[in-house]
């Protein structure tokens, strides 16, 4: 009986994990057992980061619309307080968007902020 040699899907496996480490430093990406752990490693970062990614981007949103809102005289605590008391539902993003590209509906709503804050 002929013995089954399993060196071709091996071989293949291999030169797939090595693809996928394609721009690793130094023998991370061309030695298999390295490329493996360098992976895996990879992956671990690849799926936190992405949540950080989300708290950061939230970070930026909330310090763009502070300084768009102490521009206009008026603390970020009060112009989200004012909004929730408006029953105005926007979200951060769409506040630091409108802070940059749409300084007019922003003044708008800081006053509608000021108005809710003040009664």
């Amino acid at each position: 009986m002929v013995r089954a040699r399993s060196g071709k899907t091996v071989l293949r496996n291999r030169k797939r994990t090595r693809k996928l480490t394609k721009g690793f430093c130094l023998s991370r990406h061309n030695l298999y057992r390295q490329s493996v752990v360098t992976l895996i490693r990879a992956g671990v970062y690849a799926f936190r980061d992405r949540r950080v990614r989300k708290r950061m981007f939230r970070r930026l949103w909330i310090v763009r619309v502070n300084a768009a809102c102490r521009a206009r005289g008026l603390r970020y605590s009060l112009l989200i307080s004012g909004l929730q008391k408006a029953n105005v539902e926007l979200d951060r993003k769409t506040l630091a968007d409108l802070a940059v590209f749409d300084p007019d509906v922003f003044d708008k709503l800081v006053e509608l902020a000021k108005s809710q804050v003040a009664s």
